[in-house]
């Protein structure tokens, strides 16, 4: 009878050691798995908030050495304002665009600059940007949002009329039917005008005005460039009844899924974006009038004193979410004296 050998050979023990060490090695290795993150929005692919979320997503990459990506989903691919902020509470999305007026749903204060000449011009806005007042305000909102973050503000641009006539006066509104986005802030300026506000999709504007839905809207000159809202609109009046301001929110639960590291790397980011973004809407502004005449459409610029005259009393008679503590508070901000 053979006895087995209770000794392995030379070239087994060699092939066990190795294999041991191998497995010793793989278990040590960290696994660095690659994280996708959705970033939802509604504007168009033409509009500089698109742009600059592809940059970050193309920069985020590279940095990461790709252990983080970024999913852009545009022009309401993924659902209205309302819907967006709720996937971002729900974690079907990571982060979003969102204007200010719209997570006022949240906390309600915070959507104080989207009511009509709350802000008066752009030295004041940035002076809101900066100031003790928002920072609360963004601290406050990220709590009752259950963990986000306001990781950056940009510039949205000064809201205007575009109607199929010109619109000089606050008697012009009279009897307009005006598309307005579904949010409080937006019915003010119309209802103290005279016209009838008429809260629509933003993806359904144009087809509005197009089949006569609507008479008019309001909205930043980028956007109705993107929108090409020239095409079913023949006048633009520069009432700059209201100066938006975008942000950029983004779920703990996706900060906490990247780590530290590449979350601050993603902060930084999203504020340069922010600033990029806020530089250009700020130089198309001063160049769209003129290119939007040079497409044939009447641009009218527009003496503002009888529109704030008729909307200033409504506004502070009104119901509004924001105490008159936090409005005097943005009122002795510096800016636009």
């Amino acid at each position: 009878m053979v006895r087995p050998n209770k000794y392995p050979r030379e070239g087994s023990l060699k092939f066990s050691t190795v294999l041991l060490c191998a497995l010793a090695s793989i278990s040590a290795t960290p696994v660095l798995a690659e994280t996708t993150l959705k970033f939802a929005h509604v504007y168009e692919a033409g509009h500089p908030l698109h742009k600059g979320e592809e940059d970050v997503a193309a920069k985020l990459e590279t940095a990461t050495e790709g252990r983080v990506k970024i999913d852009v989903f545009p022009a309401s691919s993924l659902g209205e304002e309302l819907a967006l902020s709720e996937g971002l509470t729900l974690g079907t999305i990571d982060m979003i665009y969102t204007g200010i007026g719209f997570v006022s749903a949240y906390y309600a204060p915070i959507g104080m600059t989207d009511y009509p000449f709350t802000l008066r011009g752009m030295d004041h806005w940035k002076a809101f940007r900066e100031s003790d007042l928002l920072a609360d305000m963004k601290q406050e909102l990220g709590d009752a949002m259950g963990g986000v973050e306001v990781a950056a503000v940009s510039y949205y641009g000064a809201r205007h009329v575009t109607a199929n006539k010109p619109i000089l006066t606050p008697d012009d509104m009279k009897g307009l039917k005006i598309r307005v986005p579904n949010a409080p802030a937006y019915l003010i300026f119309p209802e103290a005008t005279g016209a009838n506000p008429t809260p629509m999709a933003f993806s359904e504007v144009y087809m509005g005005l197009q089949q006569g839905v609507v008479d008019a809207q309001e909205n930043p000159l980028t956007t109705i460039q993107a929108k090409k809202l020239n095409e079913v609109q023949s006048d633009i009046s520069l009432t700059g009844h209201i100066m938006n301001s975008t942000l950029t929110l983004v779920s703990q639960t996706a900060m906490d899924r990247i780590g530290e590291e590449d979350a601050k790397i993603l902060r930084d980011l999203l504020v340069d974006n922010a600033t990029n973004v806020t530089d250009e809407i700020v130089t198309a502004e001063s160049e769209l009038a003129d290119w939007f005449r040079d497409q044939g459409t009447a641009v009218h610029d527009v003496d503002r004193t009888p529109f704030i005259d008729a909307v200033t009393p409504v506004l502070l008679a009104s119901d509004v979410p924001f105490t008159r503590e936090q409005y005097d508070a943005l009122q002795a901000l510096p800016g636009n004296e």
